[in-house]
């Protein structure tokens, strides 16, 4: 007498999600800021609500014991000792990797920029009124930086 095996399909094990840590959320970052003393936090929550407003893509996070964005890759974090103001750096993630042929073309009239190096640069807000003054110049470089990113 024959037996009659039944074959169970193999279930593919779900792909490893980029960014699927608990660190890797708004909530870490609520969390990060509830506990935040720093003389410029409203100019940091300022500079967070400017930065998610660019693009719905861009998410936030807690990278480097900081507030972070990113899109595909972390493109930007909170500098949270820069002496005076705030700070925010903006690079292309944790990793070095290929440019494009004559670098980062980022068009910055309003001279945000201080390259670092040629794949980061840094902006320094003196304060949440200079993040609010400056916020369409930022938002206009970072609609640039994460086509990069």
């Amino acid at each position: 007498m024959a037996t009659k095996t039944t074959t169970v399909p193999r279930v593919a094990k779900a792909a490893t999600t980029r960014h699927a840590t608990t660190s890797d959320t708004t909530a870490a970052v609520d969390a990060l800021m509830a506990t935040l003393a720093h003389p410029h936090k409203a100019g940091i929550e300022a500079l967070r609500k400017a930065i998610l407003a660019v693009d719905p893509a861009i998410a936030e996070g807690v990278k480097w014991n900081a507030p972070s964005f990113r899109t595909r890759e972390y493109f930007a974090t909170v500098h949270l000792r820069t002496k005076p103001g705030i700070g925010l750096i903006l690079h292309l993630g944790a990793k070095a990797r290929a440019l494009p042929a004559g670098g980062l073309a980022i068009d910055d009239p309003d001279g945000l920029l201080t390259w670092l190096g040629k794949d980061r640069a840094q902006v320094v807000f003196t304060d949440a009124g200079d993040v609010r003054a400056r916020m369409p110049a930022l938002q206009a470089v970072l609609r640039q930086w994460i086509g990069f990113a």
